[in-house]
């Protein structure tokens, strides 16, 4: 049965508008943004095939475009509506940093680190610079890697951290891998970055490690 025919009270739209987003299942709210089904399915019906198939909302959302484009009456259009609702919902995580006073809540610096390296394929080592009331400046990527390693350099780390006027920092790379504890060079390098911002009277306040949906904060185990 098409959406249309549907009750208007059971509609995904008229149900966000009467009820809230927060009262919609995944569903739901993926056929909001896919707007139209196919032929066969109507846009909740294939908003359900597509979590079940790809085992979530994630997956489904990390999906690069041929994965995505194999699925029947799916293309380019549905691909860049998906990656714009995720691009947005980083964007959105990232205001939601730089606005509030984020370390006060240590969980919303991980879930904002997590929507940036999360899905990342190779290490990628970010810097948080941070003012003297321990407030985003901004988010800068400063090396890529391999799917195991990325080179850093201190000199590098302190010219940005003054560049910017930054009070403090926080590193952040993700592991690949999918296993969150640091290795002893993630140890020594931090020991040496540390030692190196210090010499600039700029502390720092964490180290954080994401993989996949786990998060290892340095300052958490003493390592800090």
């Amino acid at each position: 049965m098409r959406i249309m025919e549907w009750p208007s009270s059971e509609r995904p739209r008229e149900r966000l508008l009467t009820q809230g987003a927060a009262n919609l299942s995944d569903a739901e709210l993926l056929a909001i943004f896919l707007r139209t089904g196919t032929k066969k399915l109507n846009v909740v019906d294939l908003a359900r095939y597509l979590l079940h198939d790809f085992r979530g909302i994630k997956p489904l959302l990390e999906a690069d475009f041929k994965t995505f484009n194999s699925y029947p009456g799916l293309g380019s259009a549905k691909f860049c509506q998906l990656q714009a609702c995720l691009e947005l919902s980083k964007r959105y995580l990232e205001q939601s940093f730089e606005l509030e006073q984020a370390f006060t809540n240590p969980g919303q610096v991980q879930l904002y680190l997590k929507s940036l390296l999360s899905n990342k394929q190779r290490e990628h080592f970010y810097l948080l610079l941070l003012n003297n009331q321990n407030q985003l400046i901004r988010s800068k990527l400063l090396f890529k890697g391999t799917i195991n390693s990325a080179e850093v350099h201190p000199r590098i780390v302190v010219e940005s951290a003054l560049n910017n006027h930054a009070s403090a920092v926080i590193f952040a790379h993700n592991h690949p891998s999918g296993v969150a504890s640091p290795s002893d060079s993630d140890i020594s390098l931090t020991q040496q970055l540390k030692k190196a911002l210090k010499l600039v009277d700029i502390r720092t306040l964490d180290h954080i490690i994401v993989a996949h949906s786990k998060t290892y904060s340095f300052a958490e185990h003493g390592l800090i």
